[in-house]
Order: structure tokens, then C-alpha cells, then sequence
């Protein structure tokens, strides 16, 4: 049996906007610049991963891991990412998932703390654009962290930084290697997406317009 719900942590792309096509374009130019052209396929490879991991996945598909020194991996890093926050400088409310804001507000509503554990650099910047810093209580970002998803350190730290049990959390993630983290934290896991690739999910959903509090907490109660 879990511990008595105390908090939701969310993760951030794909769960409460989806920065995933951003991501997706700023990596894609930097691939083509250095010769390593990759499908959207392979793009799902990069989902919940690092921005370092990332890159190490691209250079070793284009069979380039041993061509760049670490600064040199570290500046293509910094330009990836300058491209992407130059897609992302017009996200707006408009770009909350749809049923996200409505599960935010009866998360509040029953009492529960909320969480976000996302490995983007940009999660203060995105959250600030969706007017939705201040609902939540903690906002765990990759410069809180060592180690990225799949390892549980990002969930780990919400739940300590809420001062809550991380048993006693519910854990939403649209990436397999988010789930991994979710479960490995000890957490009750809800995906969204497809059932396929989130299996290790204990709950999942196809969109987030699908997402039912009631159902998610029930089953939590019944794990």
C-alpha cells in the first residue's frame, strides 16, 4: 500500500506544454550543420534525456562521438540551446496542454502539494511564459540536479524539496526514461502517451485532455 497521497510532481514538456517540436528543430539544425541529419523516429530517443545525453546520442548515430573535444561538446550544447529558446520566446498561456489547468486546479483544490521536475535549462523561463511559476510550490530544474532522467535524483529532490514522502507522490511523465525515474523514486507513475512505450507506467492516458483526477488518485489509493 502507498503512504497517503501528499503531492503531484509534473514534468514539463509534453505533460504541460509541448516544447518537444522546439527541442525537436534545434536539434535537427544542429545535427544538419555537423552532417548528422535524424529522423522524428530517432527524435523520440531524445525525450526526458539531457541536453549532454542528447548530444552524445546524436554524435554516436552520426558516428562523430570521438570528433569533439569536451568544450568543444559543451559549445554545441550552448548552441542548440540558444536556438531553442529563440523558438520558445513566444510560448504564451495559450500553450498550456489541453486539461491541464483544470487538473492543476483540483489538485489545489483537494490540498495536495504541486511539483514540476523537468531536465530542461528553460523551465523557470517556460513556466514564467505560461503564468504558471507561482502555481506550483517546487520547480526542480536540470541546475538542481547531477544526474538526468531516467535516474530518480530529479523526483527525489521534488519530493524532498516539498518535504513529503516520495511514496506518498504521484508522478506524471510523457517519456519512457521519465517513467523509469518516476518508479525508480518509488512513486506511483502516470504516463501520457502510448501505452506501448510507457509499460512501466501504473496508470496511463493517450493526451493529457484524457488525464481524470478522480481515477488518478483512486488508483494510487489501491496500489
Amino acid at each position: 500500500m502507498s503512504k497517503p497521497l501528499q503531492a503531484f510532481i509534473f514534468d514539463l514538456d509534453g505533460v504541460i506544454t509541448d516544447t518537444a517540436e522546439y527541442h525537436y528543430l534545434a536539434w535537427k539544425k544542429l545535427g544538419e550543420e555537423l552532417g548528422i541529419p535524424f529522423t522524428r523516429e530517432f527524435n523520440e530517443e531524445l525525450k526526458g534525456v539531457s541536453r549532454m545525453d542528447s548530444l552524445e546520442k546524436i554524435l554516436t548515430l552520426g558516428n562523430r562521438q570521438n570528433d569533439f573535444s569536451q568544450d568543444e561538446k559543451e559549445a554545441l550544447a550552448t548552441k542548440k540551446n540558444e536556438h531553442y529558446v529563440q523558438l520558445i520566446a513566444n510560448i504564451t498561456p495559450k500553450d498550456i496542454l489541453p486539461g491541464i489547468k483544470e487538473l492543476l486546479a483540483e489538485v489545489k483544490a483537494a490540498g495536495y502539494k504541486l511539483g514540476l521536475a523537468s531536465v530542461s535549462k528553460n523551465a523557470f523561463a517556460v513556466m514564467e511564459s505560461l503564468e504558471l511559476k507561482s502555481e506550483f510550490d517546487v520547480i526542480v530544474d536540470a541546475a538542481t540536479i547531477v544526474r538526468g532522467k531516467p535516474d530518480p535524483e530529479i523526483f527525489l529532490t521534488a519530493a524532498k524539496l516539498l518535504n513529503v514522502d516520495a511514496n506518498a507522490c504521484i508522478g506524471i511523465e510523457d517519456a519512457a526514461a521519465g517513467v523509469d525515474s518516476i518508479k525508480d523514486a518509488g512513486m506511483f507513475a502516470v504516463g501520457v502517451g502510448s501505452a506501448e512505450t510507457l509499460a512501466k507506467a501504473d496508470l496511463v492516458y493517450p493526451s493529457t485532455d484524457k488525464l481524470s483526477f478522480g481515477e488518478i488518485v483512486k488508483m494510487h489509493q489501491e496500489k
